[in-house]
């Protein structure tokens, strides 16, 4: 196996499926693909025509991807945008594959990349966004596990855990990403819920249609972003809201707490509150305690310094921020955001201009950028 040939050939392969009609990142996840490939076959069979061989397997790999995803959008245009409740009526295989791709050979974290690359459609960086690690990073992850599970027959599904893990990535990058998964994340998550008792299944589920509910206002009508404490609570889904809990508090009566159920009580707890003022954050941060109890997760850690700003004061809020690690994404707008709660608007005007910086989506950068601007305007008069 000449792996220097393959480094070589490699860029100028993605750049003929590119001049087919292929974009760049799909043309790249194709020629990885192909890699894989002749890392396994090569050995026994060598191709006489190195390149016209991984020409035809990745164009091949591309055109596989191509399909998938075209299945894939049909699935998610059969999903009205506010899911219904109850049972779902048609089942696929959709579910199945993410069992199948959540291989017991797979570490979790690679089992749950590759799925969300591989059935989910996300791209690379989305992926790694969600993971808080470089992009190339994820790209090493995503080839290894493709390259593990290459010889692997995909007849022993992965855990409940893992393909819960995944739902919710996908759920959460449909809900504030580029793209629109997160009805079809719902969807799966009710199959999954109908066919099993899983305490923390039920909490994803309760979690998702809590969020979901929130969505007609989390935008304004020139797709601005708006914070929840600015949020029309009269345009929240009141169905889903009762869904929501009920199916939570079904969950919490088996008392065994998990991670899930733990966001979807904090959420719970948001959509009951007729104002922000009526919030109660002293509850909020006790159940934020729970979940980093059960996770240390830095963005829940994150999540609850907002919440101890809000339930003891800025001060507090920051002597929590203080412990966490800077380079946080969001750690920059939540500093800024208790400094103006604190009174100093000078520190909080800079902070949310270096958060726009860093910002992953365009939405997020605008209001941040706006809330800089509408700092410094206010320090000039």
């Amino acid at each position: 196996m000449d792996e220097a040939l393959l480094r070589t050939l490699t860029p100028t392969v993605i750049g003929i499926l590119v001049r087919r009609g292929a974009d760049f990142a799909a043309a790249e996840d194709a020629v990885q693909e192909a890699l894989v490939e002749a890392v396994r076959a090569w050995p026994d069979d060598p191709p006489r025509d190195p390149k016209g061989w991984l020409v035809a397997v990745a164009w091949r790999k591309f055109l596989d991807a191509a399909r998938a995803e075209t299945s894939r959008r049909q699935r998610e245009e059969r999903v009205e945008v506010e899911p219904m409740p109850g049972p779902v009526a048609a089942v696929d295989d959709t579910l199945q594959l993410y069992f199948l791709c959540a291989h017991p050979s797979l570490t979790p974290a690679s089992a749950v990349a590759l799925t969300l690359r591989a059935v989910g459609g996300l791209t690379t960086r989305q992926i790694a966004q969600a993971y808080l690690v470089p992009e190339a990073t994820m790209a090493q992850r995503i080839s290894r596990a493709k390259r593990t599970v290459a010889n692997v027959r995909f007849n022993q599904p992965g855990d409940v855990a893992t393909v819960l893990r995944v739902l919710y990535l996908v759920f959460n990058e449909g809900y504030s990403g580029d793209v629109d998964l997160a009805a079809e994340a719902i969807r799966l998550t009710r199959q999954l819920a109908a066919k099993t008792h899983h305490e923390e299944v039920a909490g994803l589920l309760a979690l998702m249609l809590l969020h979901h509910a929130r969505r007609p206002a989390r935008t304004g009508p020139d797709g601005s972003l708006v914070p929840l404490a600015e949020q029309d609570r009269s345009r929240w889904n009141t169905r889903l809201i009762a869904e929501g809990v009920d199916i939570l508090q079904a969950a919490l009566t088996r008392d065994r707490l998990g991670e899930f159920q733990a966001q979807a009580a904090i959420a719970a707890l948001h959509a009951d509150a007729r104002t922000t003022e009526e919030t109660d954050w002293v509850q909020i941060v006790e159940w934020y305690d729970e979940l980093v109890c059960r996770t240390d997760n830095p963005v829940a850690r994150l999540n609850r310094a907002v919440a101890v700003g809000e339930a003891d004061g800025p001060r507090a809020g920051l002597a929590a921020l203080a412990e966490l690690d800077p380079t946080l994404p969001r750690y920059a707008a939540v500093a800024a955001y208790l400094h103006e709660r604190d009174g100093d608007p000078v520190t909080a005007a800079r902070l949310y201009a270096e958060a726009a910086r860093s910002a992953h989506s365009l939405p997020e950068r605008d209001h941040l950028t706006r809330q800089a601007a509408r700092l410094n305007a206010q320090l000039r008069s």
